[in-house]
């Protein structure tokens, strides 16, 4: 029987003392501030963009919430963000994505400074976690990271496989192992003879956006899963990437949806804002 790994559980701890270092943060620096902006009307980045207000409500992080509309232009939305960029106030500057077609989302995104890239999307910030110098690190592999820690699961020495390749988890994840002393592969839609390579993973994280896609048959006896997955299945029911029942009486550690690695995340940009501001 696999041990769960509960991330709903250690986001609340970890949110814990994020509050107290929030706090006493406070008493001698002042407020620590991050800034949203949401462009357009899309259902599920308004309700990650409450949800994320919510947050940093919970553990003392003044937010600023920037509510534009769909066809606010390439231009104004620039100018918002250097605004936000020279504000005294703000420690952390995150846009959520998707943006509306029109907008140029590389163009925008380059316009935060490292220093306040909470997200860790930006070059520079890429770079030095490439590089294994102290960064701002893309708040969902951080995650990973630090369920992994939570639960006492050393990655040196182990074969890690990362399935998926994004420049918000697939490609940070896989710099991570490598900094942790792991032996890395990363699949994605190309690579051939998958289910084996997936098979031979001590440590398999998968972060592809398909229901269910992980079958037992891809994984290892005792291997850690690390489903970072967010879908509906056939029944319009949320679940993973990972087919979960069929496939945690074979792992030694599984994460579950809901209640995994989501509630990481944004405890994780709580923690990067706060390190932003640490370094003021």
């Amino acid at each position: 029987m696999s041990t769960l790994i509960d991330g709903k559980a250690l986001a609340a701890k970890l949110r814990g003392e994020l509050k107290e270092k929030v706090a006493e943060f406070k008493r001698t620096k002042g407020e620590i501030g991050l800034a949203v902006v949401l462009v357009g009307e899309d259902p599920a980045s308004q309700v990650y963009v409450r949800n994320k207000i919510k947050a940093c409500e919970e553990v003392g992080i003044r937010s600023y919430s920037y509510h534009l509309p769909a066809e606010t232009s390439q231009s104004d939305v620039e100018a918002l963000i250097d605004e936000l960029v020279v504000s005294e106030k703000i420690d952390g500057i995150l846009v959520q994505l998707p943006l509306p077609k029109h907008l140029d989302e590389r163009k925008i995104l380059r316009r935060i400074p490292h220093t306040k890239d909470v997200d860790g999307f930006c070059a520079e910030n890429v770079g030095n976690l490439a590089m294994n110098r102290e960064t701002i690190v893309a708040c969902t592999p951080f995650g990973v990271m630090k369920m992994l820690e939570a639960y006492g699961i050393d990655p040196k020495g182990k074969s890690a496989v990362v399935l998926g390749r994004s420049n918000i988890v697939g490609k940070p994840m896989a710099m991570l192992l490598v900094n942790a002393d792991a032996t890395v592969t990363v699949c994605h839609s190309k690579t051939q003879n998958l289910k084996e390579v997936c098979a031979a993973a001590d440590i398999l994280v998968v972060a592809i956006g398909k229901a269910k896609f992980v079958t037992a048959d891809m994984v290892k006896e005792g291997a850690v899963v690390i489903d970072v997955g967010m879908d509906r299945d056939e029944n319009g029911k949320l679940c993973g990437d990972v087919d979960f029942e069929n496939v945690k009486d074979k792992a030694s550690y599984i994460t579950p949806v809901p209640g995994g690695v989501g509630p990481m995340t944004i405890t994780m940009l709580l923690y990067n804002t706060y390190i932003a501001a640490s370094r003021r």
